[in-house]
């Protein structure tokens, strides 16, 4: 272990840190490989916030590292922003979280900000909701979304409601890098905190109701299964759907109380099917239409529906996505508010087929870098200009609306459910929309394959593999020539039949994409959030017929299991 090591882990055995810290850090003493990756860098700061396994260190979430980001950001809002200075405070079920909100709330106070606490967990998207709501500086919520139990994270929004971006991201990064623990303010004024009643739920609630459907209607036809998977959609998504009169609703009650330990699932991601396994059971036995379930902080939504032969399956993110993309486009067509000045949002990584919808209706298209905060961005850069209808991306992720900033999973289960509704009223069902519209638009095919590496060494193996593909971009893929490499680190689009190379206006970021001749798309990039590398596989076909949809399909998992092949 270097000195620098060695002296950032004398300082935590020193009296600026509380006995319990002092005393786990004697303990790891005794584990060097565990205490060199608690140690061995400082918990990056990121574009977001900062997402990391629950320990102490400087490469740890702790008090320590909380009250660090919180310094960080209470010191930039005080140079930034004039007169009185408020921030909005959330939490998720995480463990640990009622202790880092509180560390967040006294540091905010101490350096004279307002602080607005909710008296319980509640959800990102309302977090994201009250921060204008409030008229808020910034918001913060507590989470690590759908990472394992051993994760906890810390989230910053900027006064739009969206996920801080440019320039702010970098600003306050700057100033998180140059802080001490010894400067960070951890005594606060209880005289600048309040703690919120209801009225902001309700707030919310309304908003979310009336963004998809109207109040108090008779939708009990509709059978819906839902699981918070131990998360905070538990105190959102239940009173939204009997505002919106969907009364035929049953909750996983194994799954309903907020534990950040997640007895009943390995993993709380509505991505992975294993987490949907008691919402299928629950849906064969009540003989339910569709089953939604959200991720601890309810920003990702998955949901499951009946395919023709009756059979529960599960949809992935960009089929949802497709779904309700098509149905709002369709929905503002008729109501007579498309005239070209409207706008879908989605990702780099996402499937095309939402730019399809989009051009076919007279809607204009921003796509962004993958991560939500980019569409958020988006929204408030057309704000005035151009109005948003909604939009997703592939990691089960969507907004209705521009009412809240971030992916919503509160209102887009809402939204599903009254699709799934208007549908079953006219004999068919979210499974018979989807291959309407695959008829409509094309087939398009999608997977994702994450490889975890973890730890200091997995972070130089991921690092290696872009390296690598960097440097020796592939001729062939899937036996099909690829035209054309996009790289969003040197934001170089290179065509490699004719060698032009142009530029991706968009921000840096450490993606490789290649394309085929056939049509067909891969991605290659470092999770954000996770120890992970990130291939995304697209392919697509038209779909003459939707008779022949399972026939097309299978030809399209062919291309996919090729394209794969040539990454193993």
């Amino acid at each position: 272990m270097n000195a620098s090591i060695q002296a950032a882990v004398e300082q935590w055995k020193s009296s600026l840190f509380d006995e319990q810290t002092r005393n786990r850090v004697a303990e790891l003493e005794k584990n060097p490989e565990a205490l060199y990756e608690c140690f061995y860098k400082n918990l990056e700061f990121g574009t977001g916030g900062m997402r990391g396994i629950m320990d102490v260190g400087t490469n740890r979430l702790n008090k320590y590292t909380i009250g660090l980001a919180t310094q960080a950001l209470a010191n930039y809002i005080n140079e930034q922003i004039e007169g009185e200075k408020k921030v909005v405070i959330a939490y998720d079920c995480r463990n640990n979280n009622t202790i880092f909100s509180e560390v967040v709330a006294q540091v905010l106070s101490a350096n004279g900000i307002y602080v607005y606490q909710f008296p319980d967990l509640r959800t990102t998207p309302e977090l994201s909701f009250a921060v204008r709501h409030l008229g808020c500086s910034a918001g913060i919520v507590i989470t690590a979304s759908h990472n394992p139990p051993e994760y906890n994270g810390y989230k910053v929004y900027w006064k739009d409601g969206g996920q801080i971006v440019p320039p702010h991201d970098g600003k306050i990064i700057d100033k998180f890098n140059t802080l001490k623990v010894s400067d960070v303010k951890f005594e606060g004024n209880p005289s600048l905190m309040e703690m919120l009643d209801t009225s902001v739920d309700e707030a919310f609630f309304e908003a979310s109701v009336a963004e998809v459907t109207e109040k108090n209607q008779d939708k009990s036809a509709l059978s819906v299964v839902f699981s918070s998977l131990h998360g905070t959609s538990i105190t959102a998504i239940p009173p939204v759907f009997e505002m919106a009169g969907f009364s035929n609703f049953h909750v996983i009650e194994e799954q309903a109380k907020p534990d950040g330990n997640f007895p009943t699932v390995e993993s709380p991601n509505p991505e992975e099917g294993a987490a949907f396994a008691m919402a299928l059971k629950k849906s064969d036995e009540v003989n339910a239409d569709i089953a939604i379930a959200t991720d601890p902080d309810s920003d990702r939504i998955g949901i499951a529906v009946r395919d023709l032969s009756g059979k529960m399956i599960l949809l992935n993110g960009n089929q949802a996505a497709a779904i309700m993309t098509d149905y709002l486009v369709k929905s503002w067509k008729a109501e007579g508010k498309i005239d070209g000045n409207q706008f879908v949002g989605t990702t780099i990584v996402t499937s095309p087929i939402l730019k399809e919808i989009a051009s076919k209706n007279n809607v204009q298209v921003r796509e962004v870098l993958t991560g939500f905060k980019w569409i958020a961005d988006a929204i408030a850069c057309e704000e005035g200009k151009t109005k948003f209808i909604g939009g997703g991306e592939e990691s089960y992720g969507y907004l209705v609306g521009d009412f809240v900033r971030d992916k919503d999973a509160v209102t887009s289960a809402l939204l599903l459910a009254e699709i799934a509704f208007q549908k079953k009223k006219k004999g068919s069902s979210l499974f018979g929309y989807l291959l309407d519209i695959y008829e409509e638009y094309g087939l398009f095919s999608e997977h994702l394959i994450s490889i975890k590496k973890a730890g200091s060494k997995g972070a130089a193996e991921i690092q290696e593999i872009i390296k690598n593909l960097r440097e020796n971009p592939p001729a062939e893929l899937g036996g099909d020539k690829v035209t054309v490499v996009e790289d969003y680190q040197s934001s170089q689009k290179t065509n490699m039949l004719t060698k032009e190379v142009s530029t991706i206006n968009l921000p840096k970021s450490n993606v490789l994409m290649y394309y085929t001749a056939n049509g067909s798309r891969v991605a290659v990039r470092p999770s954000g959030t996770e120890p992970k590398i990130k291939f995304y596989f697209s392919v697509q076909s038209a779909l003459d017929n939707k008779s022949n949809y399972e026939a097309e399909k299978q030809k399209l998992s062919s291309r996919i299991e090729k394209l794969i092949s040539d990454f193993s």
